[in-house]
Formats: structure tokens, sequence, C-alpha cells
């Protein structure tokens, strides 16, 4: 589901602008951190840091490995704790997580040569590193770096200043994108270039295939060279009873009004401090919706999110993440199956066993368990084979526990029940307890109905299971990010975003199940409550209000979500007399219509402005025609230079696709690249945008006169100069 949930976007092969983004990013993080605001003093007083001598902080723990992560979504985090628990618990090495950001990565030279650092690095867009990795990998890619002993090494040990350095990378990546894992790459090669040490080949996981099934396939020749480097046994005859991350107290005493009850981010320590909003504390937005399709049974949504007197900004061509509400079926479901179906609003302590853990807390607490799973995990989820695997013990029966050591250990059962199904842990375990008291002779329709019709005879099947344990199996529930439909030039103020409703029957269910998107469909339930529209037969519902009714009054008319923004590198360019090509089918047209009304009001504000072409499609003229009352005017404003092109796929007989009317375009399209035109795309990654990229390799060989080669290599050098730039999913 994170991959259908989250948006990996867009990239600029230009240096300076390149550098320019990165650094505002990592200006942006540091003010947040480091700066308070006061009407007396100058806003970049710092405060007192934390310690970012990681390697200070392992010595005085006691550590002997540093798991650094790079990660968007927070699966690489997941991932960096999966391997820190087993490195000790399985083979007692102490080991630390770390977040690339929190930490001076110039200490890397001080790192004694018996302990180990682990690089778990996750790639977005084209080839970009996250936004917590920025710091570091500027750092790292800067041909004159400098360690923290760079000027005290001799002249002779100045081009290894990591000698003393042994690491271990893997990558997370998805293949439809060109620069596959190449910040993994990177790493890799540079941290080697300068004197490190590789300790065990890199491990890439791809998104695009199974990332869970690389990841657990490289761990099977990492864990062999981890403990050759680490001089432990690889075969320990015993790794002793699981040892919790995290303690779960019930509390009996509290303050009411200190219970959290879903927001984000914990209450500022400061009160007088002027609250810097970002990615660790997003703001609630007042948010106004409108429907953009004229067909009953599918939904897409124009939002207005006003920014208010927040801090935040943006730019066109940037993202905006919405942080999104689990719904009710699913927290009930994974509640009862769990057997806190009867305590959901007993409220909890959760704290890291590890008083010396970087993060004490997993989210804001004290907290209910409802609110838990409503606003803090990632319930709907699939969940992972290790994480099946370390529920085994807790099995209610024979029977099912044998079907669960299946699931988590044989490939293709997982496949098959739980991947290509789309199920989450709640349906999984549901299953798995259904398996146990149903006879083996009935068939799989029969499961599948009484999934369906939510039998409640698995309630309490596995409340054998430590809290702890889910706590720590289940990710913490991320943003997801959408382009800016929005001109920053017209409404700096104001952000337009367009969703459409994300929800489908996998193949493998019997057509008796339907998934539904996290995000999308909780922001169709702010717009169904606003409009008080009726709910389809069987959809879901989401608690709306938000923390205490925070996010929504009692007549409705006024609507919060909360809110952040992520800088993009997929900018027009700043020359505006630059013609631009821009193709994006159904919800990939939002960042071209942000392109189309800025520079229509750069012509109204009498500025010269090139030809602009859009190549919009969608299925009907008369259903899903995104924005079509717009582009009439914006294109008369912009002149006759410029037009929109549209592809509806299912008014004719035969299918027509942007691709195809780019083709017949082709010639002009041609002169306009012969004009230095900047191509951009937007949408589908694994057909759309391939399908157009040929189409443009096939345009340079018929009007540029190009063999294959030649005109594979002029689409290559047009991606290197930042002439050509995709914003896919």
């Amino acid at each position: 589901m994170e991959s259908l949930d989250i948006i990996l976007l867009g990239t600029i092969g230009l240096g300076t602008i390149a550098w320019f983004a990165r650094h505002q990013i990592a200006n942006t993080f540091k003010s947040s951190k480091d700066t308070v605001i006061d009407d007396s003093e100058s806003s970049e007083k710092p405060t007192p840091k934390a310690e970012r001598n990681f390697v200070k902080i392992m010595k005085e723990q006691g550590r002997q490995v540093i798991i650094f992560y790079g990660s968007q979504t927070g699966t690489a985090e997941d991932y960096a704790a999966r391997l820190a628990k087993e490195s000790s618990q399985k083979y007692n090495v102490s080991c630390m997580t770390a977040d690339l950001e929190l930490y001076d990565l110039s200490y890397l030279d001080t790192l004694p040569k018996e302990c180990l650092a682990i690089f778990v690095l996750a790639t977005y867009g084209e080839g970009e590193p996250t936004d917590n990795a920025v710091e570091f990998w500027d750092m790292l890619n800067d041909e004159s770096v400098e360690f923290s002993q760079s000027e005290s090494q001799s002249e002779s040990d100045s081009g290894s200043p990591l000698s003393n350095l042994r690491f271990i990378v893997f990558g997370l990546g998805n293949k439809t994108y060109e620069h596959y894992n190449s910040v993994c790459r990177t790493v890799d090669k540079r941290l080697e270039q300068l004197g490190g040490t590789r300790v065990c080949e890199r491990g890439e996981g791809d998104d695009d295939s199974s990332l869970e099934d690389d990841f657990l396939a490289w761990q099977e020749t990492l864990w062999p060279a981890f403990c050759e480097a680490m001089g432990v046994d690889e075969n320990p005859t015993s790794s002793g009873p699981r040892q919790p991350t995290y303690k779960v107290d019930e509390l009996d005493s509290f303050e009411n009004d200190l219970v959290y009850m879903g927001e984000i981010s914990e209450r500022p320590k400061d009160s007088t401090s002027a609250i810097v909003y970002d990615a660790k504390r997003p703001f609630a937005a007042t948010v106004t919706s409108r429907e953009l399709f004229f067909v009953k049974d599918r939904h897409c949504l124009h939002m207005e999110i006003d920014l208010g007197d927040s801090n935040l900004s943006y730019q066109t061509g940037d993202h905006i993440a919405i942080w999104p509400t689990n719904n009710e079926v699913q927290v009930k479901r994974l509640a009862s199956i769990l057997g806190l179906q009867d305590k959901l609003d007993r409220v909890v302590n959760v704290s890291s066993v590890d008083a010396a853990a970087s993060k004490q807390h997993p989210f804001p607490v004290p907290t209910t368990y409802r609110t838990i799973f409503r606003h803090y995990l990632d319930i709907c989820a699939i969940p992972s084979r290790q994480t099946l695997m370390s529920l085994v013990d807790f099995a209610p029966n024979d029977a099912s526990r044998a079907f669960l050591q299946t699931l988590a250990t044989d490939k293709e059962a997982y496949k098959s029940q739980v991947s290509e199904p789309v199920r989450n842990l709640g349906e999984v375990l549901e299953l798995v307890a259904r398996a146990g008291k149903l006879d083996q002779d009935q068939d799989q329709d029969r499961k599948t109905n009484t999934e369906a019709n939510g039998n409640h005879s698995t309630k309490g099947a596995f409340e054998a299971v430590p809290f702890d344990l889910v706590v720590e199996s289940i990710s913490r529930l991320q943003p997801r990010y959408y382009s800016i439909s929005s001109s920053s030039k017209e409404s700096p103020r104001s952000i337009s975003v367009t969703v459409v409703m994300l929800d489908y029957k996998p193949q493998k269910s019997n057509n008796e199940r339907t998934v539904y998107g996290v995000a999308t469909n909780y922001l169709w339930s702010i717009h169904a409550a606003v409009h008080e529209l009726e709910k389809p037969v069987g959809y879901p519902d989401y608690v709306v209000a938000g923390p205490r009714g925070s996010y929504m009054n009692d007549d409705k008319s006024v609507v919060k979500v909360p809110v952040h923004v992520r800088r993009s590198q997929f900018k027009l360019p700043r020359n505006p007399t630059v013609p631009v090509i821009m193709v994006g089918p159904g919800t990939g047209v939002a960042p071209f219509r942000a392109f189309v009304r800025e520079r229509a009001a750069q012509k109204l504000d009498k500025k010269p402005v090139g030809p602009t072409v859009l190549f919009f499609g969608c299925r009907h003229s008369q259903q899903d025609y995104l924005y079509a009352d717009e582009w009439p005017g914006l294109f008369e404003t912009l002149g006759e230079d410029s037009r929109i092109i549209t592809a509806f796929s299912r008014e004719h007989a035969e299918k027509v696709y942007v691709q195809h009317r780019l083709e017949q375009e082709g010639e002009e399209m041609w002169g306009l690249l012969e004009r230095g035109a900047y191509v951009y795309v937007c949408g589908d990654a694994k057909s759309m945008a391939k399908d157009v990229q040929h189409t443009f390799t096939v345009i340079a060989q018929q009007y540029g006169n190009k063999t294959e080669e030649k005109a594979a290599e002029f689409i290559k050098s047009l991606r290197s100069t930042g002439r050509y730039q995709e914003d896919v999913w």
C-alpha cells in the first residue's frame, strides 16, 4: 500500500538548483532544531544542541554497532530497527539506530576500528537522498570533504580519512526509476574511496517487486559477514527469550488534558517560542473541497488548503504532505483479534526499554489504545514475513500456529495469502485464527465469505500477543505526499491539491474484499461529512473531527487537516520564455495546472512567456476531464502558440492515450525541443512514463534524423541537463 499511497517525485539535473533545493531543506530542518523565535531577540539565536557526536554516545552507552537510516516514508527506519533487534537479541551485539539528520557524520573518522557502521538508505525521486539524509549526502559528495580530524591528519593519510571505518550498506529503491538505488550505490562507493572497508556486499531492495523479499535475502549474506567482523558465533546455541523494545504501562492515574488523543507531535516544551511547522510538527490547516468527477462510482477532489499565519510556504512544483487517519473498521478489527476491544480507551504509556535510546517514545504519550490504532500506527499496511514469524508463538492453537509459520516462511504462501490479496495485520490474524477452527477440506470461498461478513468468531484469538510487540512490529503512520496543483505566484498562502480516491478489489480476494487507500478515503470522508453526502454501501467510517474535535467545528464550517510542505526539484525553467511540453494524464495533471497558472500569471504581468503545451488524458470528456472549465481561459491568456492536447481513452472504439497524441504532434514537439524546450512527465511510472519516453525517442529518430542509439543518447542528455523531468509514482 505504501507504494500506492505515497508519491515518489520529481527530478531536475541542474547542479545549482539541486544545490539550492538541498540546502533549503537542510536549512529548514536546522532552523526547526537550533533556533527559537523571540520578539526581543534575533531569531537566529541558537538553543542548546543535543549531542551530535555519535561516537561519543556509542562509547558512553557501550554500543558496538550504529545503524544510520535515511528514510522518507518510514520503511528504511523500520529496517534499521529490525537489524538492530536481530543484532542484540540473536548475536548479543549492542547496537543503536540513528536518524542521519540528528548526528554529525564528520565524526565517522573517529569510529573505532572494532565498531561497525551500517547505512540503510532510501532513494526517492530521480536519485535524490531522503530529506533527513541531505546534510550527510552533501558532506560526503563534497570534493573537499572534511572530517573531524582532517586538520590533524598527515599528508599521506589525507586521501583515506576513513581508514578505520568498517561499513555495510543496504538501499531501498524502485526499478521503475532511471536512477535505481543511486543513493546507496553512491554512498557505498564514496565510503570506499575515502578509505572505508566494506564488510558485506551492498544490498538493494526493489519496491516495484518485493522489497521485503530482497531485504530478507540480503540478510543471508549479511549475518555471516557481520558475525565474522564482530567476532561472534554465527550459530548461537540459544538466543534466549524475546527482549522487548518497548515497555507498555496501563495508567490508573493521569491528567486528562495531558493525554494525547491523536496529536501528531508532542506539545512544545517552551510555550514562549513561536512554533515552527515542518515534517516533525505539521500545521492543522483549514481546508475546503469540491468534486471534480461527474460519475457516481469514482471520486476526485480539488482541495484548497489555507496556510494561514503559519511559517509554511511553497514554490510552484513543490509537494504537500497530508497526515491521514485510519478507518474505524480496521481499528476495531485489530483491537478485536488482539482482545483489546473492551479497553480501547484505556490510557497507556509506551516507552523504550533502552533508557539511552534516541527515541524514548514511538509516538506522543500518554495516549489510549484507540488513539494508537487510529492515529499512530500504520495498521492498514501489509505485515512483513518477519513480523508474522514473531507472532507464531502466540497463536491460539497448533493448526493456526502451523498456518502462520507457513505464511512467514513460505514465499509463495505469503504472496498468495498476504501480499497479493493486500491483507493487513488484523486481516491476516483473522485468516490464521479461522484456519485453526475450520476443517481443512473446507474451500477458500467459505473463508473469504466469513471475512467479508465480519464474523466475530476470531475475537481475542491473539490476545496473548504482548502489546509492545504490536508497537514494535507496525510502522508509524506516515503522511502521504501530493503534487501541489496551485501556483505560488498566484496564491502564495493557499495550496491546491488534486486527489483521486483509491479503492480496488485485489485479484486474489474472489471479488469479496475492497481495499481502501488510507489517505485518499480519509479526505473523501471529510468531504462527504461537510457536504452531507451519502457514503457507498460497505464504505468504512472515519473519525474526521480529529483530536478532541480540533479538526472540525460543530456546524462543519471549519475543517482542518495536518500538513507540511516538502521541497521538490520539479520546477519550471527560470527563464519563462523557454518552451515547455507537459504530459500528465489523470491526476498527473496536478502539477501542470500549477505550471500553466504560473505562466498565465507571468503573461498577465506583461512578461514574455514561451510556448506552453499540455498533453492531458482521461477516460471521457464528460466524466473525468479535470479542470475542463479552466483550460480555455488559461490558454487564451498564454496565446495561440500554447494549447492543451487531449486524449479520451473511452470515447472511441480504439483507445487513445497521451503517448499517441504526442506521436501525432511529433514534428511540432521536435521543433520545440530544438528551441530548448523542457519536457515534464507526471503520472504512472510503470507504463505511461516509459511509453512517453519511448515516444520522444521515436520523435527524435523521425524528425531529428537520429539513429535509435543516438536518439536514446539525446533523451538521456535531456535528463542529465534537467530538460527532461519526471514526477512519477
